[in-house]
């Protein structure tokens, strides 16, 4: 079995070869396919989150090198457990990979990706960046078919936690407009999902303008460079007062500013990237404008559940995507962190 693993953060993945192991109890060995590059792996590289002014949160806690990565994987059954049911060698696969604990009260009402002691798969246990994984459970496991493995792998991060942001927006009226903030991996599936979900297409927010082009394909209705001056200003003045809802898939404090500076009175901002830095908020406009403030982590079960019936019908254009074999996974990682990647890095075993 090869991986590719941490060792120590900050550092390039380790090569390593190991025996392939074999499922025990209800596990599922899958031969990895595809796994999608994502930007918390480089944040988990890293070994930390920027939480601004100089603070970090620690993944040396939660994550425990040797670890390896990958949480958007796609691939075929190998080899099944005695316990496990419901799936058969050969069973092409989606990997549900925000695993919870099974028995909380966060587990048990459905919110497992919010669980206190995860086993999401890359994180807690190992994952795709590797040409097997090891799945705990037959439950995690979802038809992708007639979808090509490639655009299924990124259904289970950039997919999921696109659909879980916008599933948090009150159903816009008809002359309410929805705002996208970045049009990276994630935000360009929360922009193909918008123009499913919604009435209007949405207004994108993207520094930049090389990857407008793919915003537009995506289905982005106005696109807007938020330094360009008296940007929000003008953005306010034209939708009337501001945006009914506003979705920062980026999570930097320029990115949470505009997006709070955008909403008119009862509007909602959705917080969902994890970029980095610390802004502040003044509760007094909170209070007056009646507007609020809402954090979306990746999503449940049942709602990739609805993603995947959603894709399966045709109705999402294909997400852009680049191939990798598996052996360029730290060179992927670092094009992520340079800003070089247009949609999402898939390796290849």
């Amino acid at each position: 079995m090869l991986s590719y693993q941490i060792d120590t953060f900050g550092k390039p993945l380790a090569q390593v070869i190991r025996e392939t192991p074999q499922p025990q109890g209800s596990e599922v060995l899958l031969r990895v396919g595809s796994c999608g590059v994502c930007h918390s792996d480089v944040h988990l590289q890293d070994g930390y989150f920027d939480m601004g002014g100089g603070n970090r949160l620690d993944m040396a806690r939660a994550m425990q090198p040797p670890r390896t990565l990958g949480h958007e994987i796609a691939g075929t059954v190998v080899a099944v457990g005695p316990e496990a049911r419901g799936v058969a060698v050969g069973d092409r696969r989606v990997v549900y990979p925000w695993i919870g604990c099974g028995r909380c009260t966060l587990c048990t009402t459905g919110d497992e990706q919010l669980c206190n002691a995860p086993q999401a798969l890359g994180v807690h246990r190992d994952g795709g960046f590797a040409d097997h994984v090891m799945v705990p459970h037959p439950r995690v496991l979802l038809d992708y078919d007639p979808l090509p493995e490639d655009q299924a792998a990124t259904l289970a991060c950039s997919g999921l936690t696109a659909y879980g942001a916008l599933k948090k927006i009150d159903a816009p009226g008809a002359g309410d407009a929805v705002m996208i903030i970045g049009a990276g991996g994630v935000g360009l599936s929360g922009i193909r999902l918008a123009r499913e979900m919604f009435q209007r297409p949405p207004i994108v927010v993207e520094l930049d303008r090389s990857k407008w082009d793919v915003a537009r394909e995506a289905g982005a209705g106005e696109l807007i460079d938020p330094s360009a001056d008296g940007a929000l200003k003008a953005l306010v003045k034209a939708t009337g007062g501001g945006v009914a809802a506003a979705v920062d898939f980026v999570g930097a404090p320029a990115s949470f500013d505009f997006g709070f500076g955008a909403l008119r009175k009862g509007g909602k901002l959705v917080c969902v990237g994890l970029f980095g830095g610390a802004t502040s908020i003044v509760p007094a406009m909170v209070t007056m404008k009646a507007v609020s403030v809402v954090g979306s982590y990746v999503g449940s079960l049942a709602e990739m559940q609805e993603l995947l019936a959603i894709a399966r019908a045709g109705r999402l254009p294909a997400m852009p995507l680049t191939a990798q074999p598996l052996a360029q996974a730290s060179q992927a990682l670092d094009d992520l962190r340079a800003g070089r990647i247009r949609g999402r890095t898939i390796l290849h075993p």
